[in-house]
């Protein structure tokens, strides 16, 4: 099926392997949707996810005692059901069979995460990424400043030599006294440890803050939808406040990037009964995940 646009679906099959219909759940209704035979002897079977056709030789009398066996399992119950489908999806071709529970009209099987729905799994992933790069950074920053504050008597020796050395170098030019990254260093020699060690503290807190937020994001959890817009639009403001004294590309992307994130959560995740609130954005997810979404990227004959 062809689209103007960056296909995720054939990309998470690409990764993750295709999701076929098991043969059970492929009945008169779903079999011209779901399944082809040409007379060349292939059976092609069409994937839930990317609507690619997976061509099989295998022939009708094994896909019948296949759905006869998945039957007994389900009769069996439902631990050697689900033991079937594992051995089912570790078949080759990376293809994974799906017949879990009803999805509306059409065969009783679980239509996988497309449309909308994989996008937002994506873009939240995206987000967790963002979110999960800060908390490295952050959590570096915490480290630093404690073990700085721990060892600051030892340390201040070589710093003043090191600056005595920039300020007297070769034909006495050096770095003027306060300026520069000598200079803020200086500043934190001569700060109190208590302040130290509260900086320390707030930017430990800052990573937890969001390395939390990058497990619920990458997980699509609801509260890390809300946690990361709340703090993400709290520190917009001292983002402008810094523009206002020194513009750099580094400060103007980070901006740019948070106004996305709140944006997009805002619109697209319908957050505070924005544009219908979590109802309608569930009632969108089923129908880019219903046997009616299939329908519509293949018509039937």
């Amino acid at each position: 099926m062809a689209r103007n646009r960056l296909n995720l679906e054939l990309l998470t099959c690409a990764s993750s392997g295709h999701v076929l219909a098991a043969p059970a759940d492929v009945d008169e209704h779903a079999g011209p949707q779901l399944v082809r035979r040409t007379e060349d002897g292939l059976c092609w079977r069409r994937c839930l996810r990317c609507d690619v056709w997976i061509p099989s030789r295998a022939p009708q009398e094994r896909e019948r005692r296949q759905a006869g066996e998945q039957g007994q399992a389900h009769a069996q119950g439902p631990g050697h059901a689900q033991g079937q489908e594992q051995e089912q999806a570790q078949g080759p071709g990376h293809v994974q069979e799906r017949g879990d529970a009803p999805a509306g009209r059409g065969p009783s099987l679980v239509i996988p995460e497309r449309g909308r729905a994989l996008r937002d799994r994506y873009v939240l992933r995206l987000i967790a990424l963002d979110r999960l790069l800060h908390f490295l950074l952050l959590g570096t920053a915490a480290a630093v400043v404690f073990a700085f504050t721990a060892d600051r008597a030892r340390l201040s020796g070589p710093f003043y030599r090191v600056v005595d050395a920039l300020q007297n170098g070769v034909g006495g030019v050096g770095a003027r006294p306060g300026t520069g990254v000598a200079g803020e260093l200086e500043k934190a020699f001569q700060a109190s440890s208590s302040k130290l060690w509260l900086l320390g503290a707030a930017l430990a807190a800052y990573a937890l803050l969001e390395g939390v937020e990058a497990v619920g994001l990458w997980r699509a959890r609801r509260w890390a939808e809300y946690l990361t817009f709340v703090a993400t639009t709290i520190l917009l403001v001292p983002e402008v406040w810094e523009l206002t004294s020194r513009v750099t590309v580094f400060k103007v992307v980070a901006l740019v990037v948070n106004i996305a994130v709140v944006a997009y959560l805002l619109h697209a995740k319908r957050l505070f009964g924005l544009r219908g609130g979590p109802l309608a954005e569930r009632l969108e997810r089923e129908r880019d995940m219903s046997w009616e979404a299939l329908e519509r990227a293949f018509p039937h004959p």
